[in-house]
């Protein structure tokens, strides 16, 4: 593993520790992107953001696929690691901790993607750019994106949804449309349903409350009590009702 002094922002680390999937896609749906775009067996896949490695290494697997994850968690990067380890797939991907902005693959891939993470170039378009650079001739760009199930009636309901404004997501039509814009064909899509989205921000709350019966006397407690405290009605009340999230497939026209 590449030694980076880069890394998210601690809290992040803490409350989503037990996830082996970082965004609100179930393994299920993963599995079912995994057959959906058809891969052949030593298809290289490139991931910006890898998290803790679930998407590469259950592919790697499944469909006997090699890459490389980015991601700059060191707690996901060794979680990813580990995870090869027990699936067996440590010949076939491998994981480095640093930053993704910017990164290019040294050899050309036959997927390259970024699931949920598509701050790393300015947004999604920026995001496109960049994957575009490590793509080989027919290839497939993997986006992680959220969309607006339903337009906020404010920027105060978007802002509870953690957005900074509406303007921060579009509606699923207009973000599939902006994909044409940028001259990719959406090939694929898979959505994340309710039960994806309750389990990545429910699973959270059991983290927090645990670290918090184990660390009362950390620097971080007061803001992980707050956290765990309003979350729940947070979530319930903004994020459920409005933010939808999907992986979409996109091949250059």
């Amino acid at each position: 593993m590449k030694v980076s002094p880069v890394d998210i922002p601690r809290i992040f680390n803490i409350t989503e520790s037990a996830h082996r999937i970082h965004n609100p896609i179930t393994a299920d749906k993963l599995a079912t992107l995994g057959k959906a775009l058809r891969m052949e067996s030593g298809a290289r896949i490139l991931d910006l953001g890898s998290g803790s490695g679930e998407m590469l290494c259950t592919w790697a697997r499944d469909h006997g696929v090699v890459g490389t994850g980015i991601d700059m968690s060191q707690l996901f990067t060794r979680q990813a690691l580990l995870r090869a380890e027990e699936l067996g797939v440590t010949s076939q991907v491998q994981f480095i901790h640093g930053d993704a902005a910017g990164y290019v693959s040294p050899q050309k891939v036959n997927v390259a993607a970024c699931v949920g993470a598509t701050w790393i170039a300015g947004g999604v378009a920026g995001t496109v750019e960049l994957l575009a650079r490590s793509l080989g001739d027919g290839g497939t760009i993997l986006i992680g994106e959220p969309y607006w199930r339903q337009s906020p009636a404010t920027d105060d309901i978007a802002k509870g949804c953690l957005a900074h404004s509406i303007s921060d997501f579009l509606l699923l039509p207009d973000l599939l449309a902006s994909f044409g814009q940028l001259g990719y064909d959406v090939v694929e899509m898979v959505l994340a349903d309710q039960e994806g989205w309750d389990r990545y921000e429910a699973a959270k709350w059991l983290t927090m409350r645990r670290w918090l019966d184990d660390h009362p006397d950390d620097e971080l407690a007061k803001e992980m009590r707050a956290q765990l405290s309003s979350e729940p009605v947070r979530y319930a009340t903004y994020t459920r009702e409005h933010l939808g999230w999907g992986v979409f497939a996109l091949m250059a026209r």
